[in-house]
């Protein structure tokens, strides 16, 4: 996008804002463990509300693109997919809050799970996510690839098992076609 002289926000979920990187705080850590699958949903959804008042819907209006590391589709994998909550729940969440909004391309990492929780147990100490058991992992993955078989045009899913330089090839291409076939400013 900086190639293509495209204004953009970078940003990510949950945080994004001051009280959306709190609620973080309380969904990652371990301080909550014992979280109620509700009181999570809920959090996301507060974090999302913030970030959207706060951050996205202004930076739309000025013109700007938004990327954003995690959105609704993360929370119909995790909390739908890996904590069975019915997506009807969080579909009403989504409207609400939302109000129509969605992302007009999502790309989707994928990768199977004993290896992703490889990467991730390099990269840090597990977080209240990561903690989770590989049956967790399975159905969040199952999840994301029925959001992608749903809505193929939006969700690209990226084989991203193979070396960097290959999944940023991949990440390149659907860039490259996508914006060739955008509105741009």
């Amino acid at each position: 996008m900086e190639q293509a002289g495209i204004a953009f926000l970078e940003t990510r979920e949950p945080g994004g804002t001051q009280l959306g990187e709190d609620l973080r705080q309380l969904l990652l850590g371990h301080k909550h463990t014992g979280m109620s699958d509700d009181a999570e949903l809920l959090l996301m959804f507060a974090s999302r509300a913030e970030h959207l008042q706060q951050k996205i819907l202004p930076a739309l209006d000025n013109g700007q693109w938004v990327l954003c590391d995690r959105f609704t589709d993360a929370t119909y994998a995790y909390q739908g997919g890996g904590r069975g909550i019915d997506f009807s729940r969080i579909e009403t969440l989504e409207n609400w809050v939302q109000q129509g909004l969605k992302p007009d391309l999502t790309l989707l990492l994928d990768l199977p799970v004993a290896l992703g929780l490889e990467r991730a147990g390099k990269r840090s100490a597990p977080d209240r996510f990561e903690s989770e058991a590989g049956a967790f992992f399975e159905n969040v993955r199952k999840s994301y690839l029925e959001l992608a078989n749903r809505e193929p045009e939006r969700i690209k899913v990226i084989d991203a098992s193979l070396t960097l330089d290959e999944v940023l090839a991949q990440i390149t291409a659907v860039m490259q076609h996508y914006l060739a076939n955008s509105q741009q400013p």
